[in-house]
């Protein structure tokens, strides 16, 4: 399976793992990519913050960090997701735990096709994508 889920530091079970691979698979289909490998790594605020600072030189949490390492069509990366920053988030932004992860997981894989947030407008825009692919997942 070229998608496969980890933990780091953090006892955590995701469930619907198949549906998540089917659905991260069709997303990036349907923006005429392929999977070649990605692993999603579940870790810790600590471990993310550490991770922020050490590869980009940020000091301070968040609850993804994407490192692509895509040729051409073929997505491969390693997406770090820090299990305590996604559930508080869910709690500030009234959401569902489940719901606020799927959002995360599929934010960072849309980085890997191509989307941005740097400005107010690409995260607009994400922001809508993230919207059509959570409505998919469903």
């Amino acid at each position: 399976m070229p998608i496969k889920f980890y933990n780091s530091n953090i006892p955590f079970r995701l469930r619907n793992k198949r549906k998540i691979v089917s659905w991260i698979e069709r997303v990036v289909s349907n923006h005429g990519y392929i999977v070649e490998n990605i692993s999603i790594i579940f870790c810790t605020e600590e471990e993310i913050i550490r991770i922020n600072n050490q590869y980009l030189n940020h000091n301070y949490f968040t609850d993804i960090i994407t490192f692509p390492y895509s040729k051409d069509k073929n997505i491969s990366a390693d997406l770090f997701i820090s299990i305590p920053t996604v559930r508080d988030n869910a709690k500030v932004f009234n959401q569902l735990f489940s719901v606020e992860l799927n959002r995360v997981i599929i934010h960072g894989v849309l980085h890997l096709i191509g989307y941005d947030d740097k400005t107010v407008k690409m995260k607009k825009k994400i922001r809508e994508v993230e919207d059509q692919c959570l409505k998919l997942f469903n």
